[in-house]
């Protein structure tokens, strides 16, 4: 994930590193990461590279030169500007910052979206829930048409989650299954799974203490060996994005190293190939 390569700015835990993003992709390539995930938020907002052709093209040359690659974005843009509890205004305003972020990200050949429905975000009523059906049907022509899929990341129940994708069974809309988010939650892979594991399109790495924050990996309550029995059973085949707890600023390149380890075994010790990007 996008700012864990370089130290948090301003105490944030999580955003576009509006300094030292060109600095993410030497130290992924020297970390052993093969692609990062990107942050669009309000933060980085107006210095994000991806809002113009030649910030977009220094992206495409720093990955090349380090061999790291951009699959996906973390519209948490999103987190800031919820997509629910809006006025009409307001929520006209930021499904066109939906889809013109899709069309900024065909140019660098995204093949995903997540979109956070979690912490300010989430669904919290019947209402709210047949609201992001709504949209996703209104916004999946778009997804379509960049042949960019949407990843919804919720907070929600398996059964709830498994209503919205049930009643929006385009191809084009997956689950991002978040194995910190699950933990803390106190929901279990199996009964996930069982809901909507065919559903999962991406898979964000973490692990937190039930009711509570973000830990280092295998030290909360995150199953990670039930997890991947269950990512085998569905036969996934996508990447892991490593979203885990922050180390000491400045120590980046290593702390990133030692929890990439913790996901390559965690694979080779259920059968599962480590060779995926990440």
């Amino acid at each position: 994930m996008q700012g864990r390569l370089v130290p948090p700015e301003g105490n944030r835990f999580q955003s576009f590193p509006r300094n030292s993003w060109r600095l993410e992709f030497p130290n992924a390539k020297k970390a052993g990461i093969d692609c990062i995930e990107w942050i669009y938020d309000a933060y980085g907002e107006d210095v994000n590279p991806i809002n113009t052709d030649h910030g977009i093209d220094e992206i495409k040359k720093l990955s090349v030169e380090n061999g790291v690659n951009i699959y996906s974005v973390c519209a948490d843009y999103f987190m800031d500007k919820p997509l629910l509890r809006t006025t009409i205004h307001e929520r006209n305003e930021r499904v066109e910052k939906l889809i013109w972020l899709l069309h900024r990200c065909v140019s660098l050949d995204i093949n995903r979206i997540v979109l956070p429905f979690v912490d300010a975000s989430q669904i919290k009523t019947d209402s709210e829930l047949n609201d992001v059906i709504a949209l996703m049907q209104l916004l999946l022509p778009v997804a379509e048409e960049t042949g960019i899929e949407l990843h919804l990341e919720t907070s929600l129940t398996p059964s709830r989650f498994k209503f919205i994708l049930d009643a929006v069974p385009n191809s084009f809309l997956k689950a991002n299954y978040d194995s910190g988010n699950s933990s803390s939650l106190g929901y279990h892979p199996i009964e996930e799974f069982e809901a909507y594991g065919k559903r999962i399109g991406s898979i964000h790495i973490k692990d937190r203490i039930k009711d509570g924050g973000t830990v280092p990996l295998g030290s909360g309550d995150a199953d990670f060996k039930s997890l991947f029995e269950q990512i085998k059973l569905v036969r996934y085949s996508g990447d892991y994005i490593l979203q885990v707890a922050r180390g000491i600023p400045g120590s980046e390149v290593d702390w990133i190293k030692k929890n990439r380890l913790f996901l390559i075994d965690s694979l080779n010790n259920i059968g599962l190939s480590s060779g995926g990007k990440k």
